[in-house]
């Protein structure tokens, strides 16, 4: 039997715990620009340095996988944090975990087209789960030496699936 996972909406107060949430809606901000555009800062702690790394930014575009979304891997980075920015308006999910093999550690999000997220160093996370076909993102993460990604598949048992 299946476990489902219940979504959640996406804020800063819960999702604390796995990172940051990338968001202008209610951050403090500064006017520039002679007034035409506003500049949220510390959005998000990269953290990409370890081990000699630095900063990569890509671009990924998505497609949804089939519905019922099933939690089949985990992954992490043990080296670097790992930011996605969505650049079109269009609602995305998030899931995160404490221990990939226990499912009461498990929490799933629905973040707006506005918010993106940065995973902190070692956090679980599923690949990236868009709703829409041709979904673009702005990431940035680690590149460097060293193995900065982990990876844990669930066993058949262990599998959950996200509620509608």
């Amino acid at each position: 039997m299946t476990r489902m996972l219940t979504i959640e909406p996406l804020t800063r107060e819960n999702f604390a715990p796995f990172g940051d949430v990338i968001d202008a809606e209610g951050a403090a901000h500064v006017t520039i620009n002679q007034g035409f555009a506003r500049r949220c800062d510390g959005q998000a702690k990269i953290d990409v340095a370890s081990e000699g790394g630095s900063v990569n930014v890509s671009l990924f575009t998505a497609r949804p996988r089939p519905a019922p979304i099933e939690i089949a891997l985990m992954e992490r980075h043990p080296l670097g944090s790992q930011l996605f920015a969505p650049l079109q308006a269009r609602p995305w999910l998030v899931v995160v975990c404490g221990d990939p093999r226990d499912a009461s550690t498990y929490r799933a999000f629905r973040a707006t087209g506005r918010q993106g997220v940065n995973y902190a160093r070692n956090v679980w996370h599923h690949p990236l789960l868009v709703l829409d076909d041709n979904s673009l993102f702005l990431v940035v993460d680690r590149t460097g030496p060293g193995n900065n990604l982990e990876e844990y598949e669930l066993g058949v048992a262990e599998r959950l699936s996200l509620a509608p």
